[in-house]
């Protein structure tokens, strides 16, 4: 999934989508260019925040001072557009050399053969920095279509005046609450005029499949080459709770089902709801738009039997058609070694894939502002069957968002839920 702040904000950062042209691989002049000057390569990069912009822009500079045999082209792309691009580019054979995109979306470019083959390009040390659960997101038929090194985990966002006043303490960075503790909290900060929680709700399905795993709910089973969508108890347990907090325990505000993220902060800030579960990158948001004297506090993922979520890293892939496949890899291997994986984090309030570009980025910036919680999270992230199945962005259109916002209105019940997900499953992997 391209991440909802990337789809709202882009158009807000005024980056210039670039033509077709300029994501022309280098190379075109063929073997005889090579030998008459340095190797080209362009890198079409969709960085777009003004942090991460400057840092992408920086590294492509300091190697090709570095790097005079083996220079970079940076090639701005944009997240809204980027997909119909890079598909148009790939069959004119005309793609950038180094690609930056998701995992989510790049099996579909590995599966029709426009992506190399990584696994013997990428030297050792990288490799070994990344855990095999997140490589699992990138690698498709068992070849690694691109190197994952951004990741987006699901915290919850926390109001420190309030939570000292219901005399909730804040959990260490390595020890989230369990969902009972966290809905038992939720009672706690809830009173007229203030509700325990604000589940923004109104693109559920990522999220609940996402925090799914903390319960090993899978959704998508696969037996014998077929996959089918199956609702057992594992599946409903998350759904139910949020439910639950919501027309029960009345804990959660219904007025932020139908909100975003960003829609919640207002009553955030103004003290109507005391947490928000929501994106780490969320924090960013805190930094810039939280009033003078508002404190607030990252909490970590919350546990069921484990605190697993999806992952669905940024990544950097090789088109299969560049003529310089193992010079793109040895930037790829630069770009991401650990000091700037974490400057590139940094940049985008994001977790770094790599173990080592995680403690840089703590030591970075001492753990302020959540990055402690951020840096810990990444260990529970890992590749989810819903991710490697092909229908699965027509199931949620047109099947799971509608019936998990029925449910969540309370306008059918979790037995239907699980029968409307389980027919819109029949609909579309045939």
């Amino acid at each position: 999934m391209i991440p909802k702040r990337f789809r709202r904000l882009a158009a807000a950062a005024a980056v210039a989508v670039v033509g077709l042209g300029a994501l022309a691989a280098c190379g075109d002049g063929g073997d005889d260019e090579a030998t008459a000057g340095p190797v080209k390569l362009r890198f079409l990069s969709l960085a777009w925040q003004k942090e991460s912009l400057q840092a992408n822009k920086d590294l492509v500079a300091k190697w090709n001072a570095e790097h005079p045999d083996i220079q970079v082209e940076y090639v701005q792309g944009d997240w809204n557009s980027v997909h119909d691009q890079l598909l148009t580019s790939f069959e004119g054979g005309d793609a950038a050399d180094i690609v930056h995109y998701e995992a989510s979306a790049i099996g579909e470019f590995s599966k029709q053969g426009y992506l190399a083959d990584l696994k013997d390009l990428i030297p050792g040390d990288l490799k070994s920095q990344i855990d095999q659960g997140v490589w699992d997101t990138a690698t498709f038929d068992g070849q690694v279509a691109g190197v994952p090194f951004l990741l987006e985990s699901q915290v919850v966002i926390a109001n420190k005046k309030l939570l000292d006043a219901a005399g909730v303490a804040v959990p260490p960075a390595d020890g989230g609450w369990t969902w009972d503790e966290f809905q038992a909290n939720a009672q706690k900060l809830t009173k007229p005029g203030q509700f325990g929680v604000a589940w923004a709700l109104k693109s559920p399905t990522n999220r609940v499949l996402n925090l799914a795993l903390n319960y090993d709910g899978k959704f998508f089973y696969t037996d014998g080459g077929k996959t089918e969508v199956k609702i057992g108890d594992a599946e409903k347990e998350v759904p139910k709770r949020i439910h639950d907090m919501i027309y029960t325990t009345k804990t959660a505000s219904p007025e932020a089902l139908g909100m975003s993220g960003a829609d919640t902060l207002p009553g955030f800030f103004g003290g109507k709801y005391a947490m928000l579960p929501g994106s780490v990158s969320l924090r960013q948001q805190m930094v810039e738009q939280a009033p003078a004297g508002f404190e607030w506090v990252t909490l970590p993922p919350v546990k069921g039997l484990s605190s697993k979520q999806a992952a669905n890293p940024q990544t950097l892939s090789i088109s299969a058609d560049s003529k310089h496949k193992e010079q793109a890899a040895q930037f790829i291997a630069y770009f991401l070694n650990p000091t700037n994986m974490a400057a590139l984090a940094k940049g985008d309030w994001l977790v770094p894939t790599g173990k080592q570009a995680n403690e840089e980025l703590v030591k970075l910036t001492k753990g302020e502002q959540g990055w402690d919680v951020a840096a810990d999270s990444a260990a529970d992230l890992t590749v989810a069957p819903f991710q490697m199945a092909d229908g699965y962005p027509e199931w949620k259109t047109k099947y799971a968002t509608p019936a998990l916002q029925q449910y969540f209105a309370n306008k059918i019940t979790l037995d239907q839920l699980a029968s409307q997900l389980v027919d819109g499953g029949k609909q579309v992997l045939r």
